[in-house]
């Protein structure tokens, strides 16, 4: 069995290394990180290549078990996995938020342009397809955000809101996620590849 230590790696390395091993032919993994927020992309990682998953948390980190048997238990997650990738496809036009500001020079001024552009966008239509957010931009989907109420506007329009969820981590804010679902690097570059037109914010 191939063991891909990805202990201390960050997002979406663990993956990526997974996946290398995956296209090489690999058929049994064991894949070993140190932190939730890597399991979990791991797993849906594996369960989208139809890897039977398994995990088991020990002293010197969290060891994810793939193989290529029949996947049973796994069979909730490959749906969403699934069911992640196909909307994915349909996804053509978005935006990228790498700040929770709109451009340099006054931070005040730039909150309230970043207020005033997510507002507009909630009263314009059609609306993006998605809206990633990544660095101190998470900021804008967590509680005491101003912008709460138009992205939950955007989202109940049908806009894919995701956060960076190593971001989240980083500003400790994980558990102040309001709007939208967290997702990985990983899911975020196949997000804006497949997309037709993506604005960095």
């Amino acid at each position: 069995m191939k063991v891909v230590d990805a202990r201390g790696k960050l997002c979406p390395q663990p993956v990526i290394m997974t996946k290398k091993e995956a296209d090489a032919g690999e058929y049994e993994l064991t894949v070993i990180v140190d932190n939730e927020t890597a399991k979990s992309n791991v797993l849906k990682f594996g369960a989208k290549l139809n890897f039977n998953t398994r995990t088991e948390d020990k002293n010197d980190g969290i060891y994810i078990y793939l193989n290529k048997e029949e996947c049973k238990e796994c069979e909730v997650i490959i749906a969403e996995a699934s069911e992640d990738h196909k909307e994915a496809r349909t996804l053509n036009r978005g935006f990228v938020f790498g700040s929770d500001k709109l451009g340099k020079g006054s931070d005040d001024l730039g909150r309230i342009l970043m207020k005033s552009f997510i507002y507009t966008v909630s009263e314009k239509e059609p609306y993006p397809d998605f809206m990633v957010f990544l660095n101190s931009g998470v900021r804008l989907t967590a509680k005491g955000s101003d912008s709460l109420d138009d992205l939950k506007k955007l989202e109940e329009g049908g806009v894919k809101i995701v956060s960076c969820g190593t971001c989240l981590n980083f500003f400790e804010i994980t558990n102040d996620l309001e709007v939208g679902s967290v997702s990985n690097m990983y899911d975020i570059v196949d997000l804006i590849s497949e997309s037709d037109n993506t604005v960095m914010i």
